[in-house]
Order: structure tokens, then C-alpha cells, then sequence
């Protein structure tokens, strides 16, 4: 396993800068920050690169854990996973003198499971910059969202810089495989009161997964329950634990299994990380301590980031160590070490180490 050094993507592989627009001439990629050479601006902060790419981060963060089945194997792939990306097309007619047209409308990305009716009932109760119509400013946000909240170097070790030794490669892929089995989840969308339906449903799939036989418990820890002949609950009054305000019948609401069917269940604007409070991209969130977290914060609330190279750090270290580091990647020259601690809690030093090492 290679552990040189790897430059953050390579010039030419994403375009101009959305917020630099023509000042920036093309991405080049620093050599250990996730930033541009040419403008200085992030890498999420340029146009972000293909749906292929996008398949396989997710593919890769959803394998081997309770939700594979929302990938499929590529054939000739090597064990490779691709995201089974669920895309809405929606036909509409238009009626225009004696021809009638057609408008058509393509989801770059909708709720799994879900029949047309009800995805366009919780597409329309996003804001419209956060609906992913196919070339739209919403579509464009969806991508961002994904390289920031889930970046690939929280969970590939191939990705990082900063790994230094055959035991940190080691220690991240146990941190990795942890938090696939115990954290990470994908929300569902179903109207209120069709938990026992969700229940079921995954009951069924972890069973014929496991072969474990009916009545064992789920990814959530909970055991599945026939709370209703038909698949609702029974409950007549529900409250989002978002917002804590009053959720109607005929709305749609998003549950996190690992939050448990029974406990909790959210608007679909208030499905969102509790530290950042960005919606949750594809409904895909990390639940601990009670509250729905983002992949780049949860991982941040186990490890600490370093606030240059953006890579978690310490998988090694004592905690001492850490707190030594004060965040900041550790395995720099003697005199940028020192620099870095004493830059720690002064910004303008900070900006100042930082401006040198571009």
C-alpha cells in the first residue's frame, strides 16, 4: 500500500470557479490543501466533476454497510460498488393550439421506493435552489453538498495526504468500518404513520441479507413490531423533532431508522446536520448522540480536522498529543510546526501560514 503523497485531484479535472467565475482560470490543485492555486477558493467551490464519480463515492460509503442495497456491483469492477442513484423523470402536458407538447422535467436524484405522486409532494416542499433538476442551480448545490458532507478522504485512506504509516491506513479503515454499522444511515420518506410498513420492509431486507430468521433487530437496534394491520402506527397527532411543530397526515415526513420508526420523524426541511444545518444530501446522515449529523461532522466530532489539509488526523496519537496539535496536521517541517501552534487561536497568523504555504 502506497503511502506517497498524493496531490488533491489533478489540474483540468474541474472547471472555473463559481465564485471566482472568470477571474479563475482553470482548477490547480495544491498539493496538500483542498484549495485552488489559481484563486485560493476551495475545490467544492468549483464545478464539481461527473455523475459517474459522484456514483462511486457513494458507492463506496454505502458498501458494507445496512444500506448496500442501495448499490449494485459493477461487473468486472473487482468488488466495486456504484450508487443506484434513484432519478425522477416527470412528463407533463402542455396544451398549445391544436399539437399538444410535453414538458419534461428530470430529477437528477429522488427518495428511493417512492411512487411519483408522492416524490413530487416532497420535492415540492423543498425550497427551489435544493430541488436537483437536471442542470439547474439545485442540481448544482446537490453536488456541492455531496463533496462537502461526505468528502471522500473521511472514508477512502487512498484519499488522504497525511497518513503516514501502514497503522494509520489501518486505524482510519477500522474508524471507517465502525461507523458504517453503527452510524451511518439513509432517511426514508413515507407519509406519517407508515413506520410499521419502513419497519417491515427492513426487517425483510436484513433478514435476507443475514439469513437471520423474523423477529431480529434492525440497523437501528430496535426490534420490528406490527404496530398496525395496514402499516400505520395507529398514532392520530405527530410532531417533527426538528421543529417540533405539527406534522400533516397527507405530508410527507422523512425517518431515520437509527433514530428509531416509533421515536422520531422530521419535515423534509428539517431533515438537516445539527452542527452545520445543511440539509442532509440524498437523506444520507450519521446519527449519534441523539442528533442527525453530516458525514464531515460527525467525523469531526470523533477525530480532529486539520484546518489546513482538511483530513481528520490523530488515528495514532495520544490524547495529549492532540490536544498538542490543536488540530492542525502534525507532519509538517520543524518550522512550520512551530508556526502552527503558535498560530493556534490567532487568526491572523493563522491566514498568514497559510497564505505562505500556497
Amino acid at each position: 500500500m502506497s503511502l506517497k503523497p498524493r496531490a488533491v485531484g489533478a489540474a483540468g479535472d474541474v472547471a472555473r470557479c463559481l465564485i471566482c467565475k472568470e477571474r479563475c482560470s482553470g482548477f490547480q490543485p495544491h498539493i496538500w490543501r483542498k484549495a485552488c492555486m489559481t484563486c485560493g477558493c476551495s475545490s467544492v467551490d468549483h464545478t464539481p466533476g461527473s455523475d459517474v464519480e459522484d456514483d462511486q463515492r457513494m458507492g463506496r460509503l454505502l458498501a458494507d454497510s445496512p444500506y448496500s442495497h442501495l448499490t449494485a456491483k459493477v461487473k468486472g469492477g473487482g468488488g466495486l460498488r456504484m450508487y443506484k442513484r434513484n432519478r425522477m423523470i416527470v412528463t407533463n402536458p402542455v396544451v398549445s393550439g391544436k399539437d399538444p407538447t410535453f414538458n419534461t422535467i428530470t430529477y437528477d436524484w429522488a427518495p428511493a421506493g417512492l411512487n411519483q405522486k408522492l416524490a413530487m409532494q416532497y420535492m415540492e416542499l423543498l425550497p427551489e435552489s435544493l430541488r436537483p433538476v437536471s442542470g439547474s442551480v439545485g442540481s448544482l448545490e446537490r453536488r456541492k453538498q455531496l463533496l462537502h458532507q461526505l468528502p471522500s478522504y473521511d472514508q477512502d485512506p487512498m484519499k488522504c495526504q497525511s497518513l503516514a504509516s501502514e497503522e494509520e491506513i489501518t486505524a482510519m479503515l477500522l474508524f471507517v468500518k465502525q461507523y458504517k454499522q453503527e452510524v451511518l444511515g439513509v432517511g426514508e420518506v413515507a407519509l406519517p404513520g407508515e413506520s410499521a410498513a419502513l419497519k417491515e420492509a427492513g426487517m425483510l431486507r436484513t433478514a435476507k441479507d443475514s439469513g437471520q430468521p423474523q423477529g431480529h433487530t434492525s440497523a437501528s437496534g430496535l426490534t420490528p413490531a406490527a404496530d398496525g394491520s395496514n402499516g400505520t402506527d395507529g398514532i392520530t397527532q405527530y410532531r417533527c423533532s426538528g421543529c417540533n411543530e405539527e406534522v400533516a397526515k397527507e405530508s410527507p415526513v422523512v425517518y431515520a431508522e437509527r433514530a428509531g420508526y416509533d421515536c422520531a420523524l422530521w419535515h423534509p426541511t428539517c431533515f438537516r446536520c445539527s452542527e452545520c444545518n445543511q440539509s442532509l444530501v440524498d437523506l444520507v446522515y450519521f446519527w449519534s448522540c441523539q442528533k442527525l449529523l453530516c458525514g464531515r461532522h460527525y467525523c469531526q466530532s470523533v477525530w480532529p480536522r486539520c484546518s489546513g489539509c482538511d483530513e481528520l488526523q490523530g488515528f495514532i496519537l495520544e490524547e495529549s498529543d492532540l490536544l498538542k496539535t490543536t488540530a492542525f496536521t502534525r507532519r509538517r517541517s520543524g518550522a512550520s510546526r512551530k508556526l502552527l501552534l503558535t498560530a493556534a487561536g490567532k487568526p491572523h497568523l493563522l491566514q498568514l501560514f497559510l497564505h505562505l504555504q500556497r
